[in-house]
């Protein structure tokens, strides 16, 4: 914290966007959270690190569960400082005469729209264009909660060692939130656990090391 990673007076004529753990004065970005300085093409800086606390930004998806209902909104739990809301017309198609009805506890596949500071997030359950894409209620299934690294590792390109591994063997369907949150779905309970036991035990390991641990835990169920 406090190092200085970029001098906007050398790069005239760019435009950047910054992520979390990343703050401007004047001409200078600095750190604000040890980790790690990431970027994204074209154009986006944000520091990476690994915590329970889940600090939402714009464009994160994320998992959230439904706390209550209102009539413009839906309130959602995302684990981070304040409840989120969704409206109930951002759904893909969305119109007053066909609001979704969600019960409290119903878990959630949702993005961050708006993440200000001191103001409730607001979530959509569409893509950047309007469409559902992936979004929408998650049935099933079993969800569980890590920390935010574990998350952005199951996330990255290419695919990460653990799930690349599972995925030769064992079929099942996975949705992991940046905030923490990961479900996972598969024919028998048996597969699930195996699944997820996996995922938590790897945040630690290095990539040859998550490939044996996946190999020892599926020897035992053959």
């Amino acid at each position: 914290p406090g190092d200085v990673v970029l001098d906007l007076s050398n790069m005239t004529n760019h435009t950047i966007k910054l992520g979390g753990g990343l703050r401007q004065d004047c001409d200078v970005i600095s750190v604000m959270k040890a980790g790690t300085l990431r970027f994204s093409k074209p154009n986006k800086y944000w520091v990476e690190n690994s915590q329970k606390r889940y600090v939402p930004h714009a464009e994160d998806s994320v998992l959230g569960i439904v706390v209550d209902s209102r009539s413009d909104n839906f309130l959602v739990d995302i684990k981070g400082p304040a409840i989120a809301f969704l409206p109930v017309l951002a759904f893909e198609g969305g119109t007053r005469r066909n609001i979704p009805k969600f019960e409290i506890g119903t878990l959630l596949y949702v993005r961050v729209v708006k993440a200000n500071p001191g103001m409730n997030p607001e979530l959509s359950c569409t893509d950047a264009s309007g469409k559902a894409a992936e979004f929408g209620a998650l049935k099933d299934g079993y969800m569980f909660e890590c920390t935010t690294g574990l998350s952005r590792m199951l996330l990255s390109s290419p695919t990460c060692p653990v799930l690349d591994a599972l995925g030769k063997k064992l079929s099942f369907e996975i949705a992991v939130g940046l905030n923490g949150r990961v479900w996972v779905n598969a024919a028998s309970p048996p597969t699930t656990i195996i699944v997820a036991n996996a995922i938590m035990n790897s945040e630690t390991l290095s990539g040859a090391q998550q490939r044996i641990m996946v190999e020892k835990l599926l020897q035992k169920i053959q």
